[in-house]
């Protein structure tokens, strides 16, 4: 999941359009107004908006993505037998991870809150693995779990909820500090950066192996992996379209966002091979949907023909 700063936000594009009426307050001249408020973006030209327009719907599809997989889980309720923990784990370091590049690399209050929301939304998908796999494993129902389950998750929303205002209001901590203190502190958030995308990249292994063991999707919603696909899929068109809008060197530019785009590429194809999976797995799919909906229906008809067999 990108949560690299949007490709159209660089002063190698926009230095020219910015000018200071008051002390550190820069005005935008010929820029798009809402881009401007919303997401503090210098955007006068056709690539740099096309690229903040990809950039949002590239936000849009991560935010909506791992949604199908929670209520997949609830109304399925063996989420334990169909999700790998690995595939959890290693998706809520690479947000934790990413977060933390986030923080270092000043990135916009926006994108503070959707990668905070990305991680609520991996403490509730790792909540439901736990709940169901406790609850599946335990021969009697315990009112106890399901009020810790509640409990765990209300705590969490309260702290991510307050998390996004305490790393906005100290972002202007790191940005007073010196300029070699600056540098490292950026460098930091970069090395988190890669290693959100190495996260990113080992959470499709255990999932594409758990489905090649069971030689079956069933019970993981396959919107969960389109939506990342589209957000990936997104992220790197916003970077390629602002690419001619580039007035400085544009294999800084890409340097300053490989990280990111090697871990929503490379997860874009490794979500190529999960699609692959679905379809070969489609039929083992329903056959196991058929046989548990005949159960009901064959039974009854087998026990009155033994018993006339036996008059």
């Amino acid at each position: 999941m990108a949560t690299a700063r949007f490709p159209g936000k660089s002063v190698d594009v926009a230095a020219t359009n910015w000018t200071a009426p008051a002390p550190g307050r820069p005005l935008c001249v010929n820029g798009t107004p809402w881009m401007l408020y919303l997401l503090e973006e210098c955007v006068d030209n056709v690539w740099e908006y096309c690229s903040v327009v990809i950039g949002l719907i590239s936000m849009f599809c991560f935010l909506l993505s791992t949604l199908p997989q929670v209520y997949e889980a609830y109304r399925n309720g063996k989420v334990e037998e169909a999700m790998s923990f690995g595939f959890l784990f290693f998706l809520f370091s690479g947000d934790v991870t990413s977060f933390a590049g986030c923080y270092l690399t000043s990135q916009l209050p926006i994108q503070v809150v959707t990668v905070v929301f990305y991680i609520f939304t991996d403490l509730i998908l790792i909540s439901q693995f736990l709940y169901y796999k406790i609850k599946n494993s335990s021969s009697r129902k315990s009112p106890v779990l399901k009020w810790l389950c509640f409990t765990w998750c209300g705590a969490a929303t309260l702290v991510l909820l307050a998390l996004p205002k305490f790393i906005i209001d100290n972002s202007a901590t790191l940005d007073a500090q010196s300029p070699t203190t600056s540098k490292s502190v950026e460098i930091t958030g970069y090395i988190c950066g890669y290693l959100a995308s190495v996260f990113y990249l080992c959470s499709r292994f255990p999932q594409l192996y758990k489905n090649f063991q069971r030689q079956s999707t069933e019970g993981t919603s396959y919107l969960l992996f389109a939506l990342a696909m589209m957000g990936n899929g997104t992220y790197g068109l916003s970077v390629i379209v602002v690419l001619p809008a580039l007035r400085g060197s544009k294999q800084t530019f890409l340097i300053k966002h490989l990280a990111w785009l090697i871990g929503s590429l490379g997860v874009l194809i490794l979500d190529f091979f999960v699609t692959a999976q679905f379809i070969m797995y489609r039929k083992n799919n329903s056959s196991k949907s058929g046989t548990l909906l005949s159960v009901p229906e064959v039974e009854p008809l087998l026990c009155d023909e033994e018993e006339l067999s036996v008059l």
